[in-house]
């Protein structure tokens, strides 16, 4: 199919996971994971992270339906926040996915972490809804995030940054991650823009300026972020979103390179895929998030070759999205096959992913969600 074919076909599966979790007292959230080992172990929540970009790539679309989901979405979020036990402006990691037959109207909480790259993702999409609707609850709920983020993430331990949040545990965590930074930094921006307070913009800077500490420049790549003690750099390993996202989030030519330490150090193949994996720590498979990621990234570069890159990227992804394990035509499943290990602890399964597929929408549109356009 083309690539406008493809585009609209993600969307009807965005769709259908939003659609399926309306209709209780408030608009319930959309699982992550459908089909292979993810549902069959249960794994059925909502994980922010993908409810917010489902939010931002309805935004990036922009039609009256879109819009209208992505407001309903963006109200839940806002109505967690202002719900939430802790009544700090936080959003937890993870929901109950579905529709919300609770007596407060509320999903319930799956996973409570308060982890800093969540709280930025949040926001980013209440910007993005802020943008489009011009309603002040969302860019008042951003403003909330950011503010819980600079009382519990800004650290000035080693090179000043954002480490990693609140787990659920409640003892915060030392380290700080380059791909949480990379967050903080556009989401920052992009409140100081909206907010007109230039101070947002100094926030952001700072968050910059970790990622510049971060940067390798024997090997043209990011490391991963510090450890525990927020000062030691973390080397191994290394994973794909920041080298992709701090191109996206930044623009900064100084560390274009990243994407070409992708494209050489992360390439995979798999069951007749081509694109790139999580890390470093394992390339037997193609993570189809990542290469949305790549897609991205290349487009908004635009040097030599890098259109053809990434429309080999975005034709890989359509044929993940006919053709990948548990395929169904509209979703694009997370990993090309199932067991993909992320170097940090986490596996990867070919279950269909909100979050894959709204990166393929993007990339396709040419969109970019760290910035509000």
């Amino acid at each position: 199919m083309d690539e406008k074919e493809a585009s609209a076909r993600a969307y009807t599966f965005l769709d259908r996971r939003v659609d399926e979790a309306a209709g209780g007292i408030r608009q319930g959230l959309p699982r992550s994971y459908t089909g292979g080992w993810m549902e069959t172990h249960h794994s059925t929540v909502a994980f922010t992270y993908d409810v917010a970009l489902t939010v931002i790539a309805y935004c990036a679309r922009g039609t009256d339906a879109d819009l209208e989901r992505a407001g309903a979405l963006a109200g839940t979020l806002l109505a967690l926040q202002e719900g939430d036990a802790a009544g700090d402006g936080r959003i937890r990691q993870s929901y109950a996915s579905g529709k919300v037959t609770a007596a407060d109207g509320l999903p319930a909480v799956a996973a409570a972490d308060s982890f800093t790259g969540a709280q930025a993702w949040a926001g980013l999409a209440l910007l993005h809804v802020h943008r489009v609707t011009n309603g002040t609850a969302y860019r008042a709920g951003a403003l909330r995030l950011a503010e819980w983020i600079q009382d519990h993430a800004a650290s000035t331990t080693g090179t000043p940054g954002y480490t990693g949040g609140i787990p659920a545990s409640g003892a915060p965590l030392g380290w700080k991650s380059t791909e949480h930074n990379i967050d903080v930094a556009a989401f920052f921006r992009g409140l100081a823009d909206v907010t007109g307070d230039r101070g947002w913009a100094d926030r952001s800077a700072v968050a910059t300026g970790f990622l510049d500490a971060l940067w390798d420049a024997d090997g043209g790549a990011f490391w991963t972020g510090t450890g525990t003690d927020g000062s030691t750099v973390n080397r191994s390993p290394i994973p794909e979103d920041p080298q992709s996202w701090s191109f996206l989030a930044t623009g900064d030519a100084r560390h274009a390179g990243s994407l070409d330490w992708a494209l050489s150090r992360l390439a995979a193949e798999d069951g007749g895929f081509s694109g790139v994996s999580v890390s470093d720590a394992d390339t037997s498979k193609v993570w189809f998030e990542g290469t949305a990621h790549m897609a991205a990234a290349l487009r908004r570069r635009g040097g030599d070759d890098d259109a053809e890159r990434a429309d080999a990227f975005l034709a890989t992804l359509r044929e993940a999205q006919a053709h990948a394990p548990n395929a169904d035509g509209y979703g694009i499943v997370a990993a090309s096959s199932d067991g993909l290990r992320t170097g940090e602890g986490d596996t990867l399964y070919a279950s269909l992913h909100t979050g894959t597929t709204a990166w393929f929408a993007l990339a396709a549109l040419e969109a970019d969600p760290f910035l509000l356009h």
